[in-house]
């Protein structure tokens, strides 16, 4: 039945769907994994990187997360070139509205106006929807830290920590159970970052080659936005290594414990 009303991004199908819209989504699904925490201090935006070879020049390639303003970062799952387009406008957004205003536009602004260009592209003949989804991390002076996502619907949502990209399930699933509001500093949601893409992603040992980490914090009235050196990677790693193998050996001890027979 979907091949009948899935070649126009504006026909519906009998039950109420649009498939080329959910095709993109469903691409989504199979980019690199990205993810962001809440902190009440900052926040974090972590992802996979896929491209790593060693002959890509780091100064001219950002593959997974953008500045966009003085406030606002962001991280992108999906076509790459789709993104930079997007991100592009992102800046240009950004940039009318300080231009016109004097001062950084507020991050659900941003967030909405470029949603209601992505949601043009699922009702025009002859474009396809945005192959990309967009966690944004920001601050304003109307509600603090932000962290919002959207999708290639236009559809856009606030989190406290939430996931994008492949195996964006099991790392939703996780920062669930895992996540504790009103409780979570930046450093905390940095180890937690380590810990949900060790568990989610597919490969067998995590690398600083391997992801990219930034963070969003205020320090004397200012937003700070860093992405994470690959030291600063390495340690964060070593230290979530450190304690899975103190736990595990704790784990051990605990059944041996148990297995030996009381006198």
């Amino acid at each position: 039945m979907a091949r009948r009303y899935d070649t126009r991004t504006t026909i519906f199908s009998p039950e109420g769907r649009l498939y080329q819209v959910e095709y993109a989504m469903e691409a989504i699904g199979h980019a690199g994994t990205c993810l962001g925490i809440l902190a009440n201090d900052g926040i974090v935006l972590a992802a996979e990187r896929r491209n790593t070879n060693k002959l890509l020049d780091e100064m001219f390639h950002s593959e997974k997360i953008y500045k966009l303003n003085d406030d606002m970062a962001c991280s992108v799952a999906g076509l790459t070139s789709d993104a930079n387009l997007l991100t592009n406008e992102l800046r240009l957004i950004g940039q009318r509205y300080k231009y016109t205003y004097g001062e950084s536009i507020p991050c659900e602004q941003l967030v909405s106006w470029l949603c209601d260009i992505k949601q043009a592209y699922t009702q025009s003949g002859g474009k396809r929807p945005f192959g990309v989804s967009i966690l944004y991390i920001g601050w304003d002076k109307h509600y603090g830290f932000q962290l919002y996502q959207s999708d290639p619907s236009g559809n856009y949502s606030g989190w406290k920590a939430t996931c994008v990209g492949n195996n964006w399930n099991a790392a939703v699933s996780m920062l669930k159970q895992e996540y504790k509001e009103g409780e979570t500093s930046l450093s905390n949601a940095l180890d937690l970052s380590i810990k949900v893409l060790s568990k989610t992603l597919d490969m067998t040992k995590l690398s600083p080659e391997k992801i990219e980490i930034s963070t969003l914090t205020r320090e004397n009235n200012q937003t700070k936005i860093e992405i994470l050196s690959a030291e600063k990677v390495d340690e964060l790693i070593k230290k979530y290594e450190k304690a899975e193998a103190e736990a595990e050996a704790a784990k051990k001890e605990k059944e041996k414990q148990q297995q030996q027979p009381k006198p």
